[in-house]
C-alpha cells in the first residue's frame, strides 16, 4: 500500500530546555491540558511549559514551548504518571506509588495534603457517572493483589468509592461510565463495577510483551491483540471494526480520528480505522510515549517531546485523489464526516466526489465516474466542457476554481488516441441523455440538448431525430451551424420546424429532393414533404409549394388537400373552389380531389358531380381514342363512370346525355337514359345494341333500388315485352326472356306474364318461373290469411271486452250526479267511464275537446 502523508513530526520541547546539561535526566511522562505542557522526569521534577502554536501557510504548524516553573515532588522516585484535571484546577502526580493532587498553575501540593495511596497505576474515567462537576472518578490498580479501586477526587479530598477484586493482576486499566476494560495476567476482560458482571474478551501473554488499553470513544476501546493486532472491543465484548496490523513489539497506542498511531523500537506507524491499510510510516527512535489529548498526539524520547501534527483531511484527500487512490479517498472522506460541520462537509464531499469522477473517467472507468458525478452533483457543463466546441458560443459556463481535473481538453485526456475519443464521446452522449430530464438540467437544458445535438449529429446517431421531434431546447444558432456543417439537412428542417419556422424547414427539404443539397436521411423525403403539408397550418405556405409536390406527384401530391385533418376540413380553410382552380393543370390530381369531394366527403353539390362524370367520361374517351381495344385502366375508368352515373343524382343528365352522342358507349347512354324515366330505351340499348341480357337485368334491380315492388315489376314486365316482341324467330331473344322468367318468378305477375307468352311455349320450359310464381303466390295467400286471422282474433278480444262491459247494470235516479259538473241527469242518458263514473254526454263531449279538465277515469 502506498503512503500518504497524515502527519508530520514536529519538536515541541527540546532536550537543551528542559535538562540543559544534565545527561541522568529522562522524561518518565507527559500531560497536556489545552496549552498546558507538563513533563514529569525520574528525579522526581514536574515541569511546566506553554505550548504557542504557530501556523504556516505552506507547512505543518510549528510550536514553541515557554518554560514557566518547575518543582521538586520531594520523594526520591521518578514521577510516573500526570493526568490533569481542568475543572478541579488540579494535576493528578503518581509518585512512589502515590497519586498527590498539585495546583496546575503553580505545582504547589493542595494544602489539605489529599493523597490515594497504595496506587501502581491509574486512570480517569473521561465518561463519569456521579454527575458531580466539582469531582473527578479515577479507578486505580492497587499495589494489593488482584485489586482495583474506584475514588472520587474533589479539589482537597478524595472519596473511595468501589473496590472490585479480578480474577487475575491487573496490569492497565481504562474507564467508561461503569464499564472497566482491563489487561489481567493472561487475557483482556470488561468488568462492570456497577453490577459486577465481567466478560472475557481475548487471551493476551503479558510476558511476552506489555499490554495496551486504551479509551478511544464512548463505549469502546483499543487493546494490543495477539501476533501484532490493534483490536477494538465494545462494553458489550464485541468489535465493530475490523483489526489493523501493527508491530509486534508495539509499545504504545493513540487514536487521531480516522487514525490509529503506533509507537514501537523504530517507528510510529498510522493505520486508518476506516480500512484497516497503514498509510503512513515514520521514523522515531528511542520512543517510549505516545498519547493523545483532546486530539493533539504527543510523542516523547526520554530527552524530547514532539507532537504529530495532523494533515489537513481536505489535503490528504487531494492527495490520494492525485495519486489516483479514488477509493481510497472517498473513505477517507466519509470518515472526516464526524469532524466537520454538515453544510461545510457537504460542499466538501460533493467536489471530491466530482474529481473523483473525473480521475474514473480519465481512465474510461464510464460506469464508476457517470455514479460520481450523480452522487457529486456534478454541474454537467464541467464535463460538457472537455468536448471542445460542445457547449454553446452563448453559454456563460466558466469551470471550477479550484480546478476540479487537470485537463484542458478531451485532446489531452486521451493524448489524441481517436478510439478513446470516440468511447468518452459515446459516454457523454449516454450521459447528457440520462441526466436532461433529471434535476441535473435544471438551468442548463439549453447547454445540455444543443451538446447531445452535436454528438448526435458529428457521430451520425439515429438519437438526432428523436431529439429535435420531442421537446427539447436546443440553442437554434449553434445547433443550425453544426447540423449544416455536417451536412445534416433534414435533421436542420425539424430543427427549423420545432423553432416554428416552417417555411425555412420546407425549402430546406424541397431543396433535397431537387438535389440541390445531398442528404440521404429518409428515401421518402418527399411523401415527408407532402405529409407535412398536410397537416400545416400556414396556408400560405401550403399554397406556395402546392405546385410543386403536383409536378413531383400529381396522385401524391393531391394529398395535401385531400388528407387534410378532419377538423380543419370543417372550419372551411381550404375552398374547394379554390383548389379546383389551382388543380385545371393536373387532371389525374383533379379527379382524385374530384373524386374525393363527391365519393368520400359526399358533397351534395351538382357542379362536382357533372365535372368529375365529364373528367371520367373524356380521359375514356382518350383511352378508346389511344387504344383499339379497351384496356384495364379504360376498364377501371369505366367502371367510375358507370358507377357515378348509377348512384349518383346531382349531375346535369341532359348534359352529359349531349357529351355522349356518337361516342359508341351504350352503356352509359343507358344508364342516363334510365336516370330520365327513359326504362324503354335504356333497355333497348341494353338489349338490341349491347346485347347484354345480364346488364338488362341489372338495369331493372338498380333503377328500382329503394323503390317500391310496382315500380321494379313494371320494369322486368318491360323488359320481357321487349324480349318478346321480337317474335318467335329471335331464338337468343327468346332464351333470354325465359332465363329472365326463371331467374326472377317472383317479380312478375303470372297473371299477366301468361298472356304475354306465345302459345307454343311448353309448361316444361316455364317449370322454374311457374313454380317460383305458385310458391310466391301460395306464400302470399298463406302470409294474408295469418294477418286476417290475427285481425279476427284482436277483434275477438274487443267484442268481448265490450260484453263484459254491457253485462253489469247501471242504476241512474235524480239523484245521481254528474261527476264533472256535479249536476243530477235529467234524462235518462249518460256516458260510463270503467271505473264506473257517470257523466253527462255534452261533460264527456267537452272533456275530449278541453284535456285540462277533471276526469273520473281514463278510458271512455
Amino acid at each position: 500500500m502506498m503512503n500518504i502523508k497524515a502527519f508530520t513530526l514536529v519538536s515541541a520541547v527540546e532536550r537543551e530546555l528542559l535538562m540543559g546539561d544534565k545527561e541522568r535526566i529522562n522524561i518518565e511522562c507527559v500531560e497536556c491540558c489545552g496549552r498546558d505542557l507538563y513533563v514529569g522526569t525520574n528525579d522526581c521534577f514536574v515541569y511546566h511549559f506553554l505550548l504557542e502554536e504557530r501556523p504556516v501557510p505552506a507547512g505543518p504548524a510549528t510550536f514553541t514551548a515557554t518554560k514557566q516553573l518547575h518543582r521538586h515532588l520531594g520523594f526520591k522516585k521518578p514521577v510516573n504518571e500526570l493526568r490533569a484535571a481542568s475543572a478541579l484546577n488540579r494535576l493528578l502526580v503518581l509518585c512512589d506509588n502515590s497519586i498527590s493532587l498539585v495546583n496546575m498553575l503553580n505545582l504547589e501540593p493542595v494544602p489539605s495534603g489529599a493523597r490515594i495511596k497504595g496506587a501502581a497505576t491509574f486512570a480517569l474515567n473521561e465518561n463519569p457517572v456521579s454527575g458531580d462537576p466539582f469531582c473527578v472518578e479515577v479507578c486505580i490498580i492497587s499495589v494489593k493483589r488482584r485489586t482495583i479501586q474506584m475514588f472520587l477526587v474533589y479539589e482537597d479530598r478524595v472519596q473511595i468509592v468501589k473496590e472490585v477484586s479480578t480474577s487475575e493482576q491487573p496490569l492497565a486499566v481504562a474507564v467508561d461510565g461503569h464499564f472497566l476494560c482491563l489487561a489481567l495476567t493472561t487475557q483482556y476482560i470488561i468488568h462492570n463495577y456497577s453490577t459486577g458482571v465481567s466478560q472475557d474478551l481475548f487471551p493476551y501473554c503479558s510476558e511476552e510483551r506489555p499490554p495496551i488499553v486504551k479509551r478511544i470513544g464512548r463505549q469502546e476501546f483499543l487493546l494490543a491483540g495477539p501476533g501484532g493486532l490493534g483490536m477494538f472491543a465494545t462494553v458489550a465484548g464485541i468489535s465493530q471494526r475490523a483489526p489493523v496490523h501493527w508491530s509486534e513489539n508495539v509499545i504504545g497506542a493513540a487514536v487521531s480520528f480516522p487514525y490509529v498511531i503506533a509507537l514501537d523500537d523504530e517507528f510510529i506507524t498510522v493505520h486508518s480505522m476506516l480500512d484497516q491499510q497503514q498509510k503512513q510510516t515514520l521514523p522515531f527512535k528511542e520512543g517510549h510515549i505516545l498519547q493523545d489529548f483532546e486530539g493533539r498526539v504527543i510523542v516523547a524520547t526520554s530527552k524530547g517531546v514532539y507532537i504529530l501534527v495532523p494533515l489537513p483531511l481536505e489535503k490528504q484527500i487531494q492527495d490520494l485523489l492525485a495519486s489516483r487512490r479514488v477509493e481510497e479517498a472517498l473513505v477517507l472522506a466519509k470518515g472526516a464526516r464526524r469532524n466537520i460541520p454538515k453544510e461545510k462537509f457537504q460542499v466538501m464531499y460533493r467536489r471530491i466526489l466530482q474529481q473523483a469522477g473525473f480521475i474514473q473517467f480519465a481512465q474510461l472507468q464510464f460506469l464508476e465516474a457517470k455514479e460520481l458525478f450523480r452522487s457529486g452533483q456534478l454541474d454537467v457543463r464541467e464535463l460538457i466542457s472537455l468536448y471542445p466546441f460542445l457547449l454553446p458560443t452563448s453559454s456563460s459556463f466558466t469551470r471550477s476554481h479550484p480546478p476540479l481535473h487537470e485537463y484542458a481538453d478531451l485532446n489531452q485526456l486521451t493524448q489524441g488516441d481517436q478510439e478513446k475519443m470516440a468511447k468518452c464521446k459515446r459516454f457523454l452522449m449516454s450521459y447528457l441523455n440520462e441526466v436532461r430530464s433529471t434535476e441535473v438540467a435544471n438551468g442548463y437544458k439549453e447547454d445540455i440538448d444543443t451538446a447531445l445535438l452535436k454528438l448526435y449529429a458529428e457521430a451520425d446517431h439515429d438519437s438526432l431525430l428523436d431529439l429535435l421531434v420531442t421537446e427539447n431546447f436546443c440553442l437554434l444558432t449553434d445547433s443550425a451551424a453544426w447540423l449544416e456543417k455536417h451536412k445534416k439537412y433534414f435533421a436542420l428542417g425539424l430543427l427549423y420546424h420545432y423553432n416554428n419556422q416552417d417555411a425555412a424547414a420546407v425549402q430546406l427539404w424541397v431543396n433535397i429532393v431537387n438535389g440541390d443539397v445531398q442528404d440521404c436521411t429518409r428515401s421518402d423525403l418527399y411523401e415527408y414533404i407532402v405529409d407535412f403539408l398536410t397537416y400545416c397550418l400556414d396556408e400560405e405556405l401550403v399554397w406556395a409549394y402546392a405546385d410543386w409536390v403536383l409536378q413531383k406527384s400529381e396522385e401524391v401530391g393531391v394529398q395535401v388537400f385531400t388528407k387534410r385533418p378532419l377538423d380543419e376540413q370543417q372550419k372551411n380553410s381550404f375552398n374547394p373552389d379554390d383548389i379546383i382552380s389551382c388543380l385545371k393543370k393536373y387532371p389525374k390530381a383533379l379527379v382524385k380531389y374530384l373524386e374525393h369531394l363527391v365519393i368520400d366527403k359526399r358533397l351534395q353539390k351538382e357542379e362536382y358531380h357533372t365535372h368529375l362524370a365529364v373528367l371520367y367520361l373524356e380521359e375514356v374517351l382518350q383511352q378508346r381514342a389511344s387504344t383499339s381495344g379497351e384496356g384495364t385502366e379504360a376498364t377501371e375508368t369505366q367502371a367510375k363512370l358507370r358507377r357515378l352515373l348509377q348512384k349518383s343524382d346531382l349531375y346535369r343528365v341532359h348534359f352529359l346525355l349531349e357529351r355522349l352522342r356518337g361516342a359508341g358507349l351504350p352503356m352509359e347512354s343507358a344508364i342516363l337514359h334510365g336516370k330520365l324515366g327513359e326504362h324503354e330505351k335504356a333497355l333497348h340499348i341494353l338489349v338490341h345494341e349491347l346485347r347484354d341480357f345480364a346488364a338488362a337485368e341489372d338495369y331493372c334491380l338498380w333503377c328500382s333500388e329503394g323503390r317500391e315492388p310496382p315500380h321494379r315489376q313494371h320494369l322486368f314486365h318491360t323488359l320481357l315485352a321487349i324480349y318478346l316482341r321480337a317474335g318467335p324467330a329471335a331464338h337468343e331473344l327468346a332464351m333470354a326472356a325465359v332465363d329472365l322468367l326463371n331467374h326472377h318468378a317472383t317479380e312478375f305477375d303470372a297473371a299477366q306474364v301468361l298472356q304475354m307468352l306465345p302459345d307454343t311455349w311448353s309448361v316444361q320450359l316455364l317449370c322454374p318461373f311457374l313454380m317460383g310464381a305458385m310458391r310466391d303466390s301460395v306464400h302470399a295467400r298463406r302470409t294474408m290469411q295469418v294477418a286476417l286471422s290475427l285481425a279476427r282474433s284482436e277483434n275477438l278480444i274487443y267484442t268481448y271486452d265490450k260484453m263484459k262491459l254491457k253485462g253489469s247494470s247501471v242504476r241512474l235516479s235524480d239523484k245521481k250526479l254528474c261527476q264533472i259538473c256535479q249536476n243530477p241527469f235529467c234524462e235518462p242518458v249518460f256516458v260510463r267511464y270503467p271505473n264506473g263514473g257517470l257523466v253527462h254526454t255534452h261533460c264527456a263531449a267537452s272533456r275530449h275537446t278541453n284535456p285540462s279538465s277533471s276526469s273520473p277515469g281514463t278510458r271512455t
